[in-house]
């Protein structure tokens, strides 16, 4: 039995795709919720030195889970495109080869981060003083992160179909059993890092089991028979050729992070606490800008399946415009507020005045990254994943590395440093406004559709 209530193919385009981004936004703050709460508990509870060690842990973790990810969006994408077309067979093999693949990266990538974890911190040049306690975190962390794989794999699957709310009531769940955890083991028993670590985790367990049954038990034709799992050559191929891309461009990316962090950490704990803050207000402040990357990346993906061209184009100007603004709006916010928000973490003067000078710097042109965000999910939901991996390896991560090598040796401040984000997003932004304006395939979908059915 199929049901076209999730498909963004037919209706208003604006309240479909505010219908679809809203629940991803507010799963993503439930989300971005929780994680804070763990630095929050740890600063309080545990002081600054285990903060830092906490707060240090974004580029590590997104460089290790990033490349998955990926994978799991391009899977997204070709989902959603057959869903769009209505050739269920096809997304069938598709959903059950990702789910498949999912498993397999998640123990693979449990084994590497538990093993890897005190070598790579020790190349971010991790303080002697913060890394038995980030060590600890991390392997807590990895551990579970086959959670943290299948649970995108299959919000990837419940998104590529229009399915928004579910994965949030899930997430609901999941914040709210991560806090009491977080306020029984770390801020009552005072067990340390790795308890905040495997909070996280058992969060995170919960919420892709949820999404598991969600997937067995509906009667809708994206149904998951885990019986049926297997690796079907045609689909491996497909999310290969669409995510492989985006992998890679995530972990490029995630590797110009680590060097970015490595290069606050040489700024001692009181920076990596004040960054670390500023980060995960920052991860609120990017909701906007994800969701709508998100919502972007399947509207598009189903109505060039259901070849509706027209409706892609006014999909893509609604979502750039609603995008860019909101990030701008928030980055004001968070320019003004920057101080009073940073303190929520931790009080010490000098973390304040560090994470405020960092917020300021990056806030006001949240807009460039919203743009280019925006735009990378349009192409990946038309399936030029290759487009936004080249453009970000060349901006977020060449560009980000030289820049920093170059410019901290003449002006070594944290200031300089925290520039490395607002240049190179501008630098990708002009790129893919050049690529959005003058591209064939965005004023041509007909032709290129047609082109494609004779070959």
């Amino acid at each position: 039995m199929h049901s076209d209530s999730n498909a963004l193919t037919e209706g208003s385009i604006w309240k479909k795709m505010i219908l679809f981004a809203l629940p991803v936004f507010l799963g993503n703050l439930f989300q971005q919720f929780y994680n804070t709460f763990d630095s929050w508990c740890v600063g309080h509870f545990l002081g600054d030195s285990a903060l830092a060690a906490v707060s240090s842990s974004g580029s590590l973790i997104f460089l290790m889970v990033g490349f998955f990810n990926g994978v799991a969006m391009g899977a997204g994408v070709i989902i959603a495109r057959y869903f769009g077309a209505k050739d269920y067979d096809s997304m069938e093999n598709a959903i059950h080869t990702d789910v498949a693949l999912g498993l397999v990266a998640g123990v693979a990538l449990s084994v590497l981060g538990v093993a890897f974890t005190p070598t790579i911190l020790r190349w971010m040049d991790t303080p002697e003083d913060v890394l038995p306690e980030s060590i600890t975190y991390f392997r807590f962390y990895f551990c579970g992160a086959i959670f943290t794989v299948m649970y995108n794999i299959f919000v990837g699957i419940l998104h590529a179909v229009g399915d928004s709310r579910h994965p949030l009531y899930y997430l609901m769940f999941s914040t709210a059993t991560n806090v009491a955890l977080d306020l029984l083991l770390v801020g009552y028993f005072r067990l340390g890092v790795g308890a905040a670590a495997l909070a996280t985790t058992v969060s995170q367990g919960i919420s892709a089991t949820l999404c598991c049954v969600k997937l067995v038990r509906t009667k809708e034709v994206f149904r998951l028979d885990l019986r049926r799992l297997r690796f079907c050559g045609k689909s491996v191929r497909e999310i290969l050729r669409y995510g492989l891309p985006s992998g890679v461009q995530n972990s490029m990316i995630s590797i110009a992070n680590v060097f970015v962090q490595s290069n606050i950490n040489s700024f001692g704990k009181a920076a990596m606490a004040g960054c670390g803050a500023y980060s995960k207000i920052e991860g609120f402040a990017f909701l906007p800008i994800t969701c709508f990357a998100q919502a972007l990346s399947t509207f598009v993906g189903q109505n060039l399946g259901a070849r509706k061209y027209d409706r892609v184009k006014k999909g893509v100007t609604f979502g750039i415009i609603c995008s860019t603004v909101l990030a701008e709006v928030i980055g004001i916010i968070g320019w003004n507020l920057a101080p009073y928000l940073i303190a929520i973490f931790n009080d010490s003067p000098e973390v304040i005045a560090y994470g405020t000078e960092h917020m300021r710097t990056i806030a006001l042109f949240y807009c460039l990254l919203a743009f280019s965000h925006c735009i990378a999910g349009i192409l990946r939901g038309a399936g030029k994943a290759t487009v936004p991996m080249l453009t970000m390896m060349l901006c977020w991560c060449i560009l980000r590395i030289c820049y920093i090598t170059v410019a901290v040796r003449y002006v070594n401040q944290l200031t300089t440093v925290s520039w490395a984000y607002p240049i190179t997003w501008l630098c990708s932004s002009v790129i893919f406004l050049i690529y959005f304006l003058r591209a064939d395939w965005m004023h041509n979908f007909d032709r290129i559709d047609a082109k494609k059915a004779q070959a």
